[in-house]
């Protein structure tokens, strides 16, 4: 299995010079195309004035959406065109979560910047907590210091659950390409025996696919993000494969510690999926 169509969301506040970059070297790996999309609406206060004046704002507002939806577009291809195997612009004046999460039908997979930030604006980029829990695909989360997918080394961030297990086989041609796989989980108290056992079986079934994979189960079971960044500083890994864990609290995804740490502070790309 390859990915034939990766898809890259694009934000209106900040550079998108990683995302695109590493939307470009998985398009060269595995001679895919690129779905660039970008969305914005107009902001809420303009809705509070009256007559004319309001009239005025709307207009302005939306020649400035469409003015930046289409330096984007000129951005997103000067950046992959020669990379990919076609490459499509999609946007529209709308929210860019909804958007984005409308459009990843058409994708293998997920391409969104890092945002560090608690609380994303809607009207200008994707959060990609969001997206996480709500597309249906894999993810990758790009930090903004990244300049491309370095599979040197690969850290599978393993714990005994579907999601998991999920991540692990949406990953499969990233980690076919990667030159070095390490298996890592992180015990709960009383239980290395198990973490071993069930590293040793993920190692086994890798193999089955041609992808040789090395494991670690450290001994220590506290601070779980701590020790999976020193492994992963410890074999310079530049890329952590991880299940996304979290769940609904009304209206706002509430993430797990890991998954909140892999999609906001990491500093090495993730591949995540639930």
């Amino acid at each position: 299995m390859d990915y034939k169509t990766v898809m890259v969301s694009l934000a209106l506040d900040r550079p998108n010079d990683a995302s695109l970059a590493v939307a470009g070297d998985i398009a060269e790996r595995f001679g895919a195309r690129v779905v660039g999309v970008a969305a914005s609406d107009i902001r809420a206060p303009l809705y509070f004035a009256e007559g004319d004046f309001a009239q005025r704002l709307l207009d302005e507002e939306t020649a400035a959406i469409k003015r930046r939806l289409s330096e984007l577009e000129a951005e997103f291809t000067g950046a992959v065109q020669k990379r990919a195997k076609s490459v499509e612009w999609r946007s529209t004046r709308g929210l860019p979560g909804p958007y984005m999460l409308q459009q990843a039908r058409a994708a293998d997979l997920l391409v969104v910047g890092a945002r560090a930030e608690t609380m994303v604006d809607p009207g200008v980029a994707v959060d990609p907590g969001d997206l996480l829990m709500q597309a249906g695909r894999p993810l990758i989360v790009v930090p903004p210091s990244v300049q491309w997918l370095d599979l040197r080394s690969v850290l599978v961030a393993w714990k005994d659950v579907r999601e998991a297990r999920r991540a692990v086989l949406d990953a499969l041609p990233i980690l076919a390409a990667a030159k070095e796989v390490v298996i890592a989980e992180i015990p709960e108290r009383d239980s290395r025996a198990e973490a071993l056992s069930h590293v040793t079986d993920v190692a086994a079934w890798l193999r089955g696919h041609g992808i040789v994979a090395s494991t670690v189960v450290p001994e220590t079971t506290t601070g779980v993000t701590e020790q999976l960044e020193k492994i992963a500083a410890d074999i310079g890994a530049g890329a952590v494969v991880a299940g996304a864990y979290g769940h609904s609290r009304l209206r706002e995804w509430i993430l797990s510690g890991v998954t909140r740490h892999l999609a906001t502070e990491s500093r090495r790309c993730a591949f995540l999926s639930r």
